[in-house]
């Protein structure tokens, strides 16, 4: 399959913006990701070589396990450093926005966001962005994720030349965290063609994969097996498994940002299973991911119930509901919506 085919005014207009140095920020969602870190850090990199001045400044904090991308040290967390958060944003010239298309998905951080004064530049994803927030938006739900986007954005604009080996490190991450290691069916050959590019930067595949997933704690693991052991529910009628984490049992696992990530997986793993859906007690809500596979849409069930979104076959909400009750609600809504059938 072939790249994005951008419109060629939007690029022109993002190179004049690019062509004398600014002020940048750079942001992402709340509880950055892999896509969504390695976006924010990949991109930073690549503007300060054009020899802008770049901030990443972010919504949350972001999983330790991502601490290792060059630039991670330097991100303004919001809920840390509020005022200067404000001050960055006040002062930019210039605001991309990645990995999200809704200002609420910045949480606490959308009015600063929203009162920005300067161009602001959407590169994203996700399906159905929020009109009228951003200047320039490239929006693109094919690409398999933002940092993939962003590269072959780069190669359009021919400043692939810009990379440097830290640069690919932290969007290789977000590309292969993005695509289950390369096990989505959102994976097309311009991926590959596009993680070729960046291996030729000198990024090791087995060293980001490391990096990412053989770092957990003794608590991590620990929690995991007492999840998949205790709080995994099998709907078999309905090809559904839920997962569900008190706040209890996180405290008593002793629960770092990022040891959530990845659990909701396991249910997909099971014979027979089309959907896994996990419910966690956070920030006073009730956080929902969901998984599906083949043509079953979560998203649809995320939108419309759970003030969320998302992809097809990913997507995010949430509910003010107590966590049992949160899941009642969704169990009540599987006959209607009946993965079993594999169609929606």
């Amino acid at each position: 399959m072939s790249a994005p085919v951008f419109i060629e005014q939007q690029l022109q207009a993002l190179k004049s913006l690019l062509a004398t140095p600014k002020s940048v920020v750079i942001t992402t969602h709340y509880k950055p990701d892999g896509d969504a870190l390695g976006s924010t850090l990949g991109l930073k990199s690549v503007l300060e070589s054009l020899g802008h001045r770049v901030t990443a400044v972010l919504p949350s904090e972001f999983p330790m396990f991502l601490s290792w991308m060059s630039g991670a040290d330097q991100c303004v967390d919001f809920m840390q450093d509020p005022q200067k958060a404000r001050s960055v944003l006040k002062n930019a010239e210039l605001l991309f926005c990645l990995d999200f298309n809704d200002p609420s998905r910045v949480e606490k951080m959308e009015g600063d966001l929203l009162q920005t004064n300067c161009t602001t530049v959407l590169i994203d994803h996700h399906l159905d962005p929020k009109p009228g927030f951003v200047h320039l938006q490239f929006s693109y739900p094919s690409v398999a994720s933002t940092c993939e986007l962003l590269v072959h954005l780069l190669l359009s604009m021919e400043m692939d030349g810009h990379l440097n080996r830290e640069s690919a490190e932290a969007l290789y991450c977000g590309i292969m965290t993005d695509t289950g290691s390369f096990r989505f069916n959102s994976v097309t050959a311009a991926t590959h063609r596009v993680v070729a590019r960046l291996m030729e930067e000198g990024v090791r595949n087995d060293d980001i994969h490391a990096a990412i997933y053989d770092t957990s704690s003794v608590w991590r693991m620990r929690f995991l097996g007492y999840t998949l052991h205790e709080k995994m529910q099998v709907l078999e009628e309905y090809k559904t498994v839920i997962f569900t984490a008190s706040q209890a049992d996180m405290q008593a696992f002793h629960h770092a940002s990022g040891d959530l990530e990845g659990i909701v997986n396991y249910g997909l793993a099971i014979r027979g299973m089309q959907v896994a859906v996990f419910f966690s007690e956070r920030d006073g809500l009730v956080k929902i991911s969901f998984r599906s596979k083949g043509v079953f849409s979560v998203k649809e069930i995320a939108e419309k119930h759970f003030e969320g979104g998302g992809h097809r076959n990913a997507a995010g909400g949430r509910s003010s509901l107590s966590l049992e009750k949160t899941v009642e609600k969704f169990i009540a809504l599987l006959p209607e919506y009946n993965p079993a059938s594999n169609q929606i």
